[in-house]
């Protein structure tokens, strides 16, 4: 069997797979609220259970930070994670650790079309492809096309510099950076950036903020109220911090399919995408990934979709970890 994980600020899933002709199928797998631990191994022994455990092949693991050389500290928790320790603890040959895009790049490869919904049809054709995720943070990788298959490429390219396209854009840099100094993609493009857009045009007067909204966002996850809020439409605070939002999350997918001349296509994957997909398909997103001056017709011609699948992650780290027993398989490609 093979142990994979998806290790999240908010939540970590771990799940049991096992080879069934060329495919891998779950067996078990189970969700942890990560901050109520201090320590991943935590969850492992959990997950496992005490007494004998099932016969293990390998595992691997996405995890939410930066991994060098074996190692990495989970950007939004305490967690210190090693392979070698881990390794050890889980009795196995050998333990890979991800970051968290990476391993999501791996799964779409792997994604049903189902899985997929597309926001912008593009061309058909082989070629580097962008992946892009706001979640508790916001992630970004690329998958490099060498001709025969693809290579997931870990970044960190959410915690580069935020670039204001608008003079209220500028402000809420402004007002971002009063805050928090440095101001990265991040701080706009996740459920606390959400929340951050939010507190801009709130401050900066652009609409009121009426009791009872005052009241969920207190009680409740801003980020999810003000995108469930925004959605209907009957509060104009949410809509215009959710319109904002879409804008600055197409202009930087945009960017990173730029920057990685990403041909092959665009993913935006993350636990966001999925519960704002109508306005994502209104044309707020897409009007701003193509607006790129002299680049805006290959932007247009590059297919975008939003993954569906919350579980992309977790597939893509259960298929490294099946890479990892047979070093014939390779990240296959997928039209």
């Amino acid at each position: 069997m093979i142990l994979a994980g998806d290790i999240g600020g908010t939540k970590t899933v771990i799940g049991l797979f096992e080879e069934a002709g060329n495919r891998l199928h779950a067996i078990r797998e189970d969700t942890f609220p990560s901050r109520n631990y201090s320590a991943f191994e935590e969850i492992l022994n959990q997950f496992l259970g005490p007494g004998s455990r099932p016969p293990l092949r390998t595992a691997c693991f996405g995890v939410a930070g930066p991994v060098i050389e074996g190692k990495s500290k989970a950007t939004n928790l305490s967690w210190e994670l090693d392979e070698r320790r881990l390794a050890e603890a889980l009795r196995v040959p050998q333990v890979k650790l991800l970051n968290d895009l990476e391993a999501a790049a791996y799964g779409m490869l792997h994604l049903e079309p189902t899985d997929l919904c597309v926001l912008q049809p593009g061309l058909p054709r082989k070629g580097n492809i962008a992946v892009i995720a706001a979640g508790t943070g916001l992630g970004e990788a690329i998958l490099c096309w060498d001709g025969t298959r693809y290579h997931p490429m870990a970044t960190e390219g959410g915690h580069t510099d935020f670039g204001p396209r608008s003079d209220r854009e500028v402000e809420l840099s402004r007002y971002l950076q009063r805050e928090y100094g440095h101001v990265s993609y991040e701080r706009v493009l996740s459920g606390p950036g959400l929340f951050n857009i939010y507190r801009f045009l709130r401050d900066s007067g652009i609409a009121p903020e009426p009791e009872w909204l005052r009241t969920r966002i207190a009680e409740e996850d801003p980020g999810a109220v003000i995108s469930e809020i925004g959605l209907t439409g009957n509060d104009p605070l949410c809509t215009k911090a959710l319109d904002l939002f879409v804008s600055v999350y197409g202009a930087e997918a945009g960017n990173l399919a730029l920057k990685a001349f990403a041909i092959g296509g665009v993913y935006i994957g993350g636990g966001i995408a999925p519960k704002i997909l109508p306005k994502l398909q209104d044309g707020t997103f897409t009007r701003a990934f193509v607006d790129k001056g002299r680049f805006a017709d290959l932007l247009r011609s590059i297919e975008v979709k939003v993954a569906l699948n919350p579980r992309a992650a977790l597939i893509g780290a259960a298929h490294y970890g099946l890479m990892l027993t047979d070093r014939r398989s390779s990240p296959r490609e997928r039209g």
